[in-house]
């Protein structure tokens, strides 16, 4: 009887110890992974058609000198600026490296002198990751190299932002990205033999952001930013 109550007492521990076990590995948390943040390549802001259409409706000439980008480069009349005819304003606010692929036909179909290219700070607020905006900007060189060979390509750096605003928090906090990016700049300069125009140190403050002078949300320059721009251009027009 005794060897008979340890064999069912055996049975049952046997029985019962496996959902058990069972249970507490079903219960364990998955291992800890770095989950990317989401990014969308064919985000396009909400005037990308209609200033692309305008684009297209304006004569072309082969002494033009493009301006290239998003809204810091949008928000200027760059003929006023610099005070010369020929420069043309391709700044459409928001738009990111892929907003200007697709309409990167549109510059180079007049075959301009001379483009200043700066994009890629939204690709960075929209999470997009820095070596895609970097492969980005090598397709730009390429596209504009092989439709308009004679057309000099000026890079530019992203400019430094400023966190001690708040319009625009997806852009603040970003400046491992902005570095990163900037190198990748630098190393397409020097591969394609093109232009470097470094303008993120022409506007840094002694924190190492961008100098409250120059902006009015830590992302846009107002018209001392502009200025100081025209500065840094000089050389290259």
């Amino acid at each position: 009887m005794k060897k008979q109550t340890i064999t069912l007492l055996a049975a049952f521990l046997l029985f019962t110890g496996r959902p058990q076990a069972q249970t507490t590995a079903a219960a364990q948390p998955p291992a800890t992974q770095t989950t990317a943040a989401a990014w969308d390549s064919t985000y396009r802001p909400a005037t990308y058609g209609q200033r692309l259409a305008q684009f297209k409706a304006y004569p072309n000439s082969t002494k033009d000198v493009i301006f290239l980008g998003n809204s810091i480069t949008a928000g200027v009349d760059w003929d006023e600026l610099l005070q010369l005819p020929t420069a043309r304003n391709r700044g459409i606010s928001g738009d990111i490296t892929f907003g200007v692929l697709q309409r990167i036909d549109e510059v180079t179909e007049g075959h301009p002198a001379k483009v200043f290219i700066l994009i890629g700070i939204n690709d960075i607020s929209r999470n997009i990751p820095d070596s895609v905006i970097t492969a980005n900007h090598e397709r730009m060189i390429r596209a504009i190299q092989a439709a308009s060979p004679k057309t000099a390509i000026y890079f530019q750096t992203l400019m430094p932002v400023n966190n001690n605003f708040t319009q625009h928090m997806a852009h603040y906090n970003k400046d491992q990205h902005i570095k990163a990016v900037n190198d990748g700049i630098k190393r397409l300069v020097a591969q394609y033999h093109l232009t470097l125009v470094d303008l993120h140190p022409h506007f840094l403050d002694k924190d190492g952001r961008l100098n409250a002078d120059y902006t009015m949300d830590g992302l846009h320059l107002n018209e001392k930013g502009y200025q100081v721009w025209k500065s840094a251009l000089k050389s290259y027009l």
